[in-house]
């Protein structure tokens, strides 16, 4: 069996399992890098090498773990909270399902900007939801809804519009990797090839309204534990709460680091006495546990991309498939799909695989009688797939660090197995039309 599949299936079934999703990324990992030939010793050297490449990303986690609390702490969150559940405690049953619905929206929007308006990425999660997490629960909304919107929100608008991380996928990734594997795209509009994916996208979106619509109960003695004790807020609590957010904010995007950014916006809260000097070093070692689990996933991953690259299975694994196609155009689309899928689950970052899937599929696109159009739309979604519904996506892993604050949502049957369903599927099959009608 190639060591690929392998791997990701054994992390994957081990990850269904309820096993920490840590320990199904090492097992996994160990046991690709042993059927791919690298040995024990090769293995683990190889996911060591990889373990720093998740390291940037984890320490951002846990100064926004940090970052949360302290804005938590200024009663920011919570006064946003306490007017929402004034709302709902006014509202009769018609106009509770209308606050359900702006609630959507907003986390929909939100999540939205983040890729290109304010290209924040899952920055806005941990400061954001676990506020609401009180308000929702007890307009008893599903959680997993929640893990559909704010995914779909990180994932269609860098495959669709061309701005913000949308212009590094599309433009700096995409086509570039295309064009430097031998098929001239210049002039192309790559928006137009994406478009019947996205579609796929919405699709995904409608049938997750449709599932997760019924009423679910959560523990609320268990939110108000960890979200609702008593905080004291003021308006120079929240207007210090509010300079430190768009502090934070202006010096990401100037710098794109994540890092300072939530860095220099908790130091804000220290200086202004919002965080008392005393308390400061409790806080933010509270706000890091809080994103630990996160991080340590983040890093695992990163080892399992570095084992699977070594092997070089990926190019076998698209050999073999080549093997199969022939010269039948939609089998040839649907496999190259399926690969990605596979890749991507397992890497768990879709920029990560373009580049290592387009090197192999452009000539196999070009073989099989692919256009130029139709080869940006196969390698773009099949890098795509897989980002939705991976136990190592930030797409997946930004949700869950959200909505598991209190303990009441889990990763891989709360988020990725939803988001797996709803999304991968629909643009498996949306990915495909477009392969064959452009």
């Amino acid at each position: 069996m190639n060591a690929v599949v392998a791997a990701v299936g054994i992390m994957l079934v081990l990850s269904l399992c309820r096993v920490h999703v840590v320990v199904a990324l090492i097992v996994g990992a160990l046991a690709g890098g042993m059927m791919g030939g690298l040995g024990i010793q090769g293995s683990l050297e190889a996911f060591n090498k990889g373990l720093g490449g998740g390291a940037t990303v984890a320490l951002s986690y846990a100064l926004l773990g940090a970052f949360a609390v302290a804005i938590a702490k200024s009663g920011l969150a919570h006064a946003l909270a306490d007017k929402v559940l004034r709302m709902v405690d006014k509202q009769h049953a018609s106009g509770a399902g209308l606050l359900k619905w702006l609630l959507i929206s907003l986390l929909l929007v939100v999540a939205i900007s983040s890729q290109n308006v304010l290209p924040i990425h899952i920055a806005f999660i941990p400061l954001l939801v676990p506020p609401l997490l009180y308000v929702l629960s007890k307009l008893q909304m599903d959680r997993r809804l929640i893990a559909c919107v704010l995914t779909f929100g990180l994932i269609t608008p860098y495959m669709f519009l061309p701005v913000g991380f949308g212009a590094i996928f599309l433009n700096d990734i995409l086509v570039a990797n295309v064009t430097r594997s031998g098929v001239d795209v210049t002039g192309l509009d790559v928006t137009h090839a994406m478009t019947i994916p996205a579609i796929g996208m919405v699709v995904g979106l409608l049938i997750a309204l449709i599932s997760y619509r019924k009423k679910r109960v959560y523990d609320l003695e268990k939110i108000q534990q960890v979200e609702r004790g008593e905080i004291n807020y003021n308006p120079r609590t929240l207007l210090v709460a509010l300079v430190a957010i768009a502090a934070a904010f202006m010096i990401q995007l100037w710098l794109d680091s994540m890092i300072i950014g939530a860095l220099v916006g908790f130091i804000i809260f220290s200086v202004s006495g919002v965080v008392r000097w005393r308390e400061a070093d409790d806080l933010f070692t509270e706000g890091m546990k809080m994103m630990a689990m996160i991080g340590f996933i983040m890093i695992a991953a990163a080892g399992f991309a570095e084992v699977m690259k070594a092997t070089g299975e990926v190019k076998s694994l698209v050999d073999s498939s080549a093997t199969l196609i022939g010269h039948d155009k939609s089998l040839g689309a649907l496999l190259m799909l399926l690969v990605g899928l596979l890749v991507t689950m397992g890497i768990g970052s879709s920029f990560s695989t373009v580049p290592i899937i387009a090197a192999i599929f452009v000539p196999l696109g070009v073989q099989l009688g692919f256009s130029p159009m139709a080869i940006l739309s196969i390698v773009g979604t099949a890098g795509a797939l897989g980002d939705a519904g991976s136990p190592a996506s930030d797409s997946t892993l930004g949700p869950t660090a959200g909505l598991n604050v209190d303990g009441q949502h889990n990763h891989i049957w709360d988020s990725v197995v939803p988001t797996f369903l709803h999304y991968n599927i629909p643009l498996l099959v949306f990915g495909w039309i477009a392969a064959m009608v452009l």
